[in-house]
């Protein structure tokens, strides 16, 4: 058994093409997903709380959740700006109230920041700007209120408000002492300065107020790390769903285990899909997966499955209690399942090179396309955080999808993770990020796994344009007897027909084609 371990941190005519661009850059570099279209206008998240009550935690994990969405997300912490603008901390004296010189260095870094956030929605494509600051004033966020009234922006507030000392404490140790504001300084120093700070703050520190002076704000209160909230006026989709995760996430210490179930029969001969059993080297690796769980000695561990035979089959070999999700499945590869590449490669050339030109947004025709399954994922990625430690035995695709979230790949990454069989990924959460190990259990297994292609184009069907997909598939077909539909395109993304391919209309016979035609009309009446 061999292991690796690394820290992974979470980050964050002229007016013709000028349209084009953005529209590129929305599609191929921020690949916007269904949520993304959920939004009417930018929204601003604003956090609010003393120092030292996870507001950089939320904004950092809140970010990474809404990118991985597809809805283009970024931090703009003022602790960042303000050590650009102040060179070396020194002191809590910085914070105080009274101290006129640096109260202004502190509005120019708060105006400095919200400029870059228009710049970040108007320019970059973002929709989302998260600016992680105390705000504990009115008079601070009435002038981030008036910011974004002049630029169309909806403002949701998150507001922690924490008085339990152990946690505060605990925060401290594990966030602030590392802070470039300490650099080489010990903890009992650190500390002191710190409880110091958080003083002067408490001074002007004004809370949201629900019954009278913010009633009309829309806003959530995270109250002692999610102990409880307070939820007031949720005005879209998107703020539904901030308030939704927020109230799924916790800091308990936990550990997820990520694996692949064991090799299959089909990885032996390079099929995709299907539901084969596993391989004598598949089930070997069951039985090492067992004894290693047990070296754990993980009090109360969960343990999830797909609802194909080669995850439950991995399962059953651990002997212990397994739940089984049917959204843990395999990406559907439609009219592929079942085939090998080369297969594909033959029989459907033009969606072999579809697919390898932008794998994120590509669906296979019947099937799903990563960005399907991310949807998919969602419900899974929400339990994941309100639990506590889990093994999850999935497939490739799905733990692609899964690694991307918690190590904050972005979706031209996520297709091409590597997750070979019989590895487990241990993730650890951290303040600001997730402690990754990898352990190899030495079984014998098929690589599965294709490495990006250049980036040559010439492959790509002349009709088809990479980063316009197609946006149904097939509708499945009750018998063999039933007309084959229609799917609906967007402009410029017709699919091609492959040679003799019962797939689409074109290829049917003349008196198919009319009893499809008499069809569609009748169901447009």
């Amino acid at each position: 058994m061999s292991g690796h371990t690394a820290l992974v941190p979470e980050q964050n005519n002229n007016n013709s093409n000028q349209e084009n661009k953005t529209s590129n850059m929305r599609v191929s570099e921020k690949k916007c997903s269904w949520a993304s279209y959920m939004t009417n206008s930018p929204t601003l998240i604003v956090m609010i709380g003393l120092p030292a009550r996870g507001k950089t935690y939320m904004s950092k994990k809140l970010t990474r959740y809404l990118n991985w969405i597809g809805v283009p997300t970024k931090v703009f912490n003022l602790g960042v700006y303000r050590r650009e603008a102040v060179q070396s901390y020194k002191s809590y004296d910085f914070f105080r109230h009274d101290n006129k010189e640096a109260m202004k260095i502190r509005k120019q870094c708060a105006l400095v920041a919200l400029e870059d956030v228009k710049a970040y929605v108007t320019e970059d494509g973002g929709q989302i700007a998260v600016f992680d600051a105390t705000n504990t004033t009115r008079e601070r966020r009435d002038l981030i209120l008036n910011f974004a009234k002049e630029n169309a922006y909806k403002v949701f507030f998150v507001e922690s408000v924490c008085d339990d000392p152990e946690v505060i404490a605990a925060n401290i140790l594990e966030v602030k002492v590392s802070s470039p504001d300490y650099p080489e300084r010990n903890r009992e120093c650190v500390m002191d300065d710190f409880l110091k700070r958080i003083e002067c703050y408490k001074v002007t520190y004004q809370p949201l107020d629900p019954d009278n002076y913010d009633q009309d704000l829309s806003f959530i209160k995270v109250i002692n790390v999610g102990q409880r909230f307070l939820v007031n006026r949720v005005r879209d989709y998107i703020q539904s769903k901030i308030v939704y995760y927020l109230m799924n996430i916790h800091v308990q210490p936990r550990t997820i285990y990520l694996c692949r179930h064991g090799e299959s029969d089909f990885n032996l001969v390079g099929k995709i899909g299907g539901d084969s059993g596993l391989s004598p080297h598949g089930k070997q690796f069951a039985q090492a997966l067992k004894k290693f769980i047990a070296e754990q000695e993980i009090v109360d561990l969960k343990v999830w499955t797909s609802q194909l035979k080669r995850t439950i089959q991995t399962a059953e070999f651990l002997g212990v209690p397994y739940e089984q999700w049917k959204i843990l499945n395999e990406l559907d590869a439609g009219v592929c399942e079942e085939m090998t590449y080369e297969e594909i490669e033959t029989q459907y050339p033009d969606e072999f090179a579809l697919r390898d030109q932008e794998k994120y947004l590509y669906r296979y025709p019947g099937g799903e396309s990563y960005q399907d399954l991310v949807q998919r994922l969602e419900a899974v990625i929400m339990e994941l955080e309100r639990q506590g430690s889990v093994l999850v035995i999935a497939h490739q695709a799905v733990m692609r999808c899964l690694l991307a979230y918690f190590l904050d790949k972005s979706a031209d990454e996520l297709p091409y993770l590597k997750c070979p069989l019989h590895t487990i990924f241990k993730l650890t959460p951290v303040a600001y990020g997730c402690k990754v190990e990898t352990i190899t259990l030495n079984v014998e297994a098929v690589n599965t796994h294709r490495d990006k292609p250049s980036g040559n184009t010439n492959n790509l069907p002349k009709s088809q344009t990479p980063v316009r997909m197609r946006r149904n598939s097939f509708t499945p077909l009750a018998s063999s007897d039933t007309i084959k539909r229609t799917r609906n395109y967007s402009v410029g993304s017709r699919p091609l027909n492959p040679v003799g391919s019962p797939l689409f209309p074109e290829t049917l016979n003349g008196a198919d084609q009319q009893k499809l035609q008499l069809q569609m009309g009748s169901a447009c009446l």
